[in-house]
C-alpha cells in the first residue's frame, strides 16, 4: 500500500487549509473516548503486536480496537472506520556516557504521559521515542502529531483523550486482576537510611505491639509494623501507618510473600499496592537476597542457611544452566501477577494437536466472522492466543552479534519475546469471582474452566474439548440387601488421592517432623527437608477402591442404609488428564499442600480399571427416588434467610421471597429470583407460606417427586424455573430426564450441551470418524448424551506427554505453576516468559498430568 506523507515541512498554510477539507467526511466517525470506554492502545485484537512491534499498532478513532498492520485491512473492510491513530515506539542504545545513567528520556512527555512501558525497557542503556499519527484509509495519508493549530479541534480534543485514556485493564474494584498494579512513583528515588538494620530470616515481631502476622517492611528504615485489617483481610493494629504518618516512609513489603518472582508491596502515599521495579535491590540494603529466598508461613530462609533444597530450586531447575528454546511452539508468557497458573494450563492445552487444528487451523475464518468487538469473542481470544503461541512470531532468537555482545557484557539486552496475554485474561475471567482476581488460582479448576467455555463456543464441527472427556461408571451397593445401581456421569480429569500411608520413608519423615517442631521451638533453622515418598500403584490403588456413600437411602429397604460406591472407566479419553490431589485442609481449616514426591510412570496401564456394567447374579435397585420429608413444624424447615433477605432488598413480598426459597431447595438467590419472576402472577403469590403435613405433596409441586419411578415426567416445578430462565421447555425436560430430576445438575447440563437437538440421529451419536480413525464416539444413555472417544480393544496404555507442574508454598493459595512438555527434542520447561530445554523434568513433583493414549 502506497504511503504519501499528507504535509512536509515548509508547506505548512498548504497543509492547513488541506487538513481542514480532508478530515471534514470522516468528522462523524471519530469519537472522543467517554468514561467507560475501553482504548486498547497497547496491544492489537487479533495479534500481540503493540506500539514496540515493526509495524506499530493502529488505534480506529471510533471503536478505539487497536489493530496490528496485518490485521488492520480486515477492521476496515469490515466497519468502514478510516481514520486510525498510529502509535510507534523507537527505541535506540544511548550513547556510553549520556544521560549520566538517569532514566530514559521521554520525548513527546506531555502527549503520552499515560502509554505502557514494557518493563524489559526501563534500562539505563536505553532510550526511546514515542510517535503519533493519524492516518486516513484507504489512501494511507498520514498527518503528524502534535498538531494542535492546523486539526480541527475535534480531532484535537479525540487525539489528546485517546493518549491519555487509562489501561483497559482496570477498574475500580481493588481486588480484581483486571486493576493492573503500576509501579509507585517513589521506587526510582526512595531514599534508605544507612542505619545498620539487618532484618533476621524469621522471628520477625510488630516493634510496637506483640502481633506477630501480618507484618510489613518499611523500605527506608526497615521498621516491621503491623498493618492493619483492610490490607490483605488480616488483623492489626495499624501501626506500619502510623509510621508513615510520622516519618512519610512511603513504601513497605509484606513479610512472608518474599519470593525470587517478587514480593507484595504498598503505597502509603499513593493508597494502593504497586510494583517496585527495584525491591531486589531495596531489600538487599537489608541483608534480603531475595533472589534466594522463598516465602514461608513462619518467615524467610536464607540461602546462607541453606536448610533444604525446595520444591521451588527442583522445580525451576536451580543451579543448571538452561538452553533458551525459540521459535515456533516455544513462546513464553508473562505472569500478569499471580497469573501462572492460567500459562501453565494455556501452554498445555495449545500443545495438543486437537485445539491447535480448531482455533490455529481455523484462524483465517474466525478472524473474519469474529464480532465487531473482537475482544469479547472467546473463539477469537483463543485463536489469538494460540497463534501467538505458535507461530514463533514472538520467540525470536537474538541475533549472532547481540549474542556475542551478550557474552562480553553478561547482561542480555532486552528483547521483545514472549507474549502479555492481558486480553485473554480478562476475557476469559470476566465475571468469574476467582479468576478475575489477582489472587493464585488453582490450575485445575481453571481448567475445568477452559473446557466448560469450549463447550459453550464450538468451533466448526470439530469439539477439541473431546479428547478429555470420558464416561465414568458409577457402582452404589447398598450394604444390607446387597443390590446394586450402575450409574454414568461425564468428566474430564481423573483425581488421584495420595496416599500417605503408603510411604516407603516413614521413618525418615517421623525423625524429620520431630527435629522440625524442636526448630520451630527454639527459633532455629529448619531441617533439610525428608519428602514423603509414595508410589504411584499405592495411589492408583487408593482411587479404585470403594468409598463410603454419605446418607445413603436404599430404594430396596425404602431407608437409610449403608452404601459403598466404586468408579470405573465406562470409555478412555484420548488424553488423560491425572490430577494429584495434593491439597488438603488443617485443623484451622486453612488449605494446605501435601510436599510429597510420587514416582509417576512414563507408561500408564490402566486397563484394570475398565467397567465391565452389570454383572451375572447381581440385582439392580429398585428404580425409585427418595421421598421428600417436610418436617410438621414450619419452623424446623432450614430456609436459608440470607437469601430471603436478598429478594426481599429487590421489593418483592417477604412471603414471597420466602416461598421462592424454599420451592427451590435453598439454592441460592438467583434461582430463586427465577421462580419469582415465573410465579409473580399468580393470585396466591404474596401469600403466606404454608407448609404441608408429613408425607403430603406440597401445593407448588416442588415435592412432587415422591416415591415415583425415574422415567416419569420430571416434575413441572423444575421445568418451570428452568423455563423461566430463558431455555425451552423440551430442552429442561431433556436436562432433568439425564440428571436424575437434579435442579442444579440440570442447569449444569443445559450450559454442556449449548445446541441440544430434540431429535438427533443415534448414528451420530455413536460414531464420529474425524479426529481418529481408531476412536468410536459413545453416547451415555440415549441420543442425548454426550460424544464420548474410546479406542478399540480392551487393553489401554498412556503415555506422559506433559505436564503441569504447580509449585505451592505452605499454604496451597500461593502457587506457581509451571508446564513441561515433551518434544522431539525432550523436556520443555515453560515458565512463564521463560522457555528451555529441561535437564532434570522433576516428572515426582507434579500437580497435573497429561498422558496421551498410544493407539493400538
Amino acid at each position: 500500500m502506497q504511503r504519501a506523507a499528507l504535509f512536509r515541512a515548509g508547506d505548512a498554510q498548504m497543509a492547513a487549509g488541506d487538513l481542514g477539507e480532508l478530515l471534514v467526511p470522516y468528522m462523524p466517525t471519530i469519537r472522543v473516548p467517554k468514561s467507560g470506554d475501553r482504548v486498547y492502545k497497547t496491544e492489537c485484537a487479533f495479534s500481540y503486536d503493540s506500539p514496540d512491534s515493526e509495524g506499530g499498532l493502529y488505534v480506529c478513532m471510533n471503536t478505539f480496537l487497536g489493530f496490528g498492520r496485518e490485521h488492520l485491512e480486515r477492521h476496515y473492510r469490515k466497519t468502514g472506520q478510516c481514520v486510525y491513530l498510529h502509535l510507534k515506539r523507537h527505541v535506540a542504545q544511548k550513547v556510553p556516557g549520556a544521560s549520566g545513567g538517569a532514566l530514559p528520556k521521554r520525548r513527546n512527555a506531555k502527549l503520552f504521559l499515560d502509554l505502557e512501558i514494557s518493563s524489559d525497557l526501563n534500562s539505563d542503556d536505553f532510550e526511546y521515542e514515542d510517535e503519533a499519527k493519524l492516518v486516513i484509509f484507504p489512501d494511507h495519508y498520514e498527518i503528524s502529531l502534535p498538531n494542535i493549530e492546523e486539526l480541527p479541534a475535534l480531532v484535537t480534543i479525540a487525539c489528546d483523550a485517546l493518549l491519555s485514556a487509562k489501561s483497559p485493564y482496570r477498574k475500580q474494584e481493588p481486588d480484581s486482576w483486571e486493576e493492573e498494579l503500576q509501579a509507585s512513583k517513589h521506587a526510582k528515588t526512595l531514599v534508605q537510611l544507612d542505619n545498620g538494620v539487618r532484618i533476621p530470616p524469621s522471628g520477625w515481631k510488630c516493634s510496637r505491639c506483640d502481633l506477630r502476622e501480618n507484618l510489613w517492611l518499611n523500605l527506608t528504615d526497615g521498621s516491621v509494623l503491623c498493618g492493619k485489617w483492610f490490607f490483605d483481610g488480616s488483623g492489626g493494629n495499624g501501626h506500619a501507618m502510623e509510621h508513615y504518618r510520622e516519618t512519610g516512609y512511603p513504601l513497605a513489603v509484606k513479610l512472608g510473600t518474599i519470593t525470587p518472582d517478587g514480593a507484595d508491596v504498598y503505597s502509603f502515599d499513593e493508597e494502593e499496592p504497586v510494583l517496585d521495579p527495584h525491591i531486589a535491590k531495596h531489600l538487599a540494603h537489608f541483608g534480603i537476597d531475595m533472589l534466594q529466598m522463598q516465602g514461608t508461613e513462619n518467615g524467610l530462609r536464607d540461602n546462607d542457611i541453606k536448610p533444604r533444597v525446595s520444591e521451588w530450586e527442583v522445580i525451576q531447575e536451580a543451579g543448571v544452566k538452561l538452553k533458551p528454546m525459540y521459535g515456533p511452539g516455544y513462546t513464553g508468557m508473562k505472569n500478569l501477577g499471580n497469573s501462572c497458573y492460567l500459562n501453565a494450563v494455556m501452554q498445555a492445552i495449545f500443545s495438543i494437536p486437537e485445539f491447535q487444528r480448531a482455533y490455529v487451523g481455523n484462524l483465517p475464518r474466525i478472524f473474519d466472522y469474529s464480532p465487531l468487538d473482537p475482544t469479547q469473542d472467546f473463539n477469537t481470544q483463543m485463536a489469538k492466543l494460540g497463534h501467538g503461541l505458535l507461530s514463533g512470531q514472538y520467540s525470536k532468537p537474538p541475533m549472532k552479534s547481540e549474542l556475542i555482545e551478550q557474552v562480553m557484557k553478561e547482561e542480555h539486552k532486552p528483547q521483545h519475546n514472549g507474549i502479555s496475554p492481558r486480553m485473554f485474561k480478562a476475557f476469559i475471567s470476566k465475571g468469574h469471582p476467582e479468576f478475575s482476581s489477582n489472587r493464585q488460582q488453582d490450575a485445575q479448576e481453571f481448567f475445568l474452566h477452559l473446557i466448560n467455555l469450549v463447550e459453550r463456543n464450538p468451533v466448526g464441527s470439530e469439539n477439541p474439548s473431546d479428547v478429555f472427556r470420558f464416561l465414568v461408571e458409577e457402582r452404589t451397593q447398598c450394604c444390607q440387601s446387597r443390590k446394586v445401581r450402575y450409574t454414568h456421569r461425564v468428566d474430564y480429569i481423573m483425581q488421584l488421592p495420595v496416599a500417605m500411608e503408603a510411604a516407603t520413608n516413614k521413618d525418615e519423615l517421623i525423625a524429620y517432623e520431630l527435629k522440625r517442631r524442636e526448630a520451630e521451638a527454639a527459633r532455629r533453622p529448619l531441617p533439610e527437608l525428608v519428602r514423603a515418598k509414595i508410589p504411584f500403584s499405592a495411589c492408583l490403588q487408593a482411587f479404585s477402591e470403594p468409598s463410603n456413600v454419605e446418607d445413603f437411602w436404599s430404594s430396596a429397604l425404602q431407608a437409610k442404609s449403608a452404601g459403598v460406591k466404586t468408579s470405573r472407566f465406562a470409555s478412555f479419553p484420548e488424553y488423560l488428564v491425572v490430577q494429584i490431589k495434593k491439597f488438603t485442609f488443617g485443623l484451622d481449616w486453612i488449605p494446605k499442600k501435601l510436599d510429597v514426591s510420587i514416582d509417576m510412570p512414563d507408561f500408564l496401564d490402566i486397563s484394570h480399571l475398565r467397567a465391565r456394567g452389570l454383572q451375572p447374579g447381581e440385582e439392580e435397585l429398585p428404580d425409585i427416588a427418595p421421598p421428600i420429608v417436610i418436617p410438621d413444624d414450619p419452623k424446623a424447615l432450614d430456609i436459608d434467610e440470607s437469601s430471603v433477605m436478598q429478594l426481599a432488598e429487590m421489593g418483592f413480598p417477604l412471603e414471597a421471597c420466602r416461598k421462592a426459597v424454599y420451592y427451590t431447595g435453598n439454592m441460592g438467590a438467583e434461582v430463586a429470583f427465577n421462580w419469582i419472576i415465573a410465579h409473580m402472577e399468580e393470585p396466591d403469590f404474596a401469600e403466606p407460606l404454608v407448609m404441608p403435613a408429613f408425607g403430603e405433596v406440597a401445593s407448588s409441586g416442588a415435592a412432587a417427586l415422591g416415591a415415583v419411578g425415574l422415567d416419569n415426567q420430571p416434575p413441572e416445578e423444575m421445568v418451570a424455573i428452568i423455563v423461566s430462565m430463558g431455555f425451552q421447555r423440551n430442552i429442561a425436560i431433556q436436562a432433568l430426564k439425564a440428571t436424575n430430576n437434579n435442579l442444579e445438575r440440570a442447569l449444569e447440563w443445559i450450559f454442556s450441551h449449548p445446541d441440544p437437538e430434540e431429535e438427533s440421529d443415534p448414528a451420530l451419536d455413536t460414531m464420529d470418524m474425524e479426529n481418529n480413525a481408531n476412536a468410536n464416539i459413545l453416547a451415555e444413555t440415549g441420543s442425548e448424551g454426550p460424544r464420548i472417544k474410546d479406542g478399540p480393544g480392551s487393553k489401554f496404555c498412556f503415555s506422559l506427554d506433559l505436564a503441569v507442574i504447580l509449585l505451592c508454598h505452605t499454604h496451597a493459595i500461593h502457587g506457581a505453576p509451571s508446564c513441561f512438555e515433551s518434544s522431539y527434542c525432550g523436556w520443555v520447561i515453560y515458565n512463564d516468559l521463560r522457555v528451555c530445554a529441561s535437564e532434570r523434568p522433576p516428572k515426582d513433583l507434579g500437580y497435573i498430568y497429561f498422558y496421551h493414549r498410544i493407539p493400538s
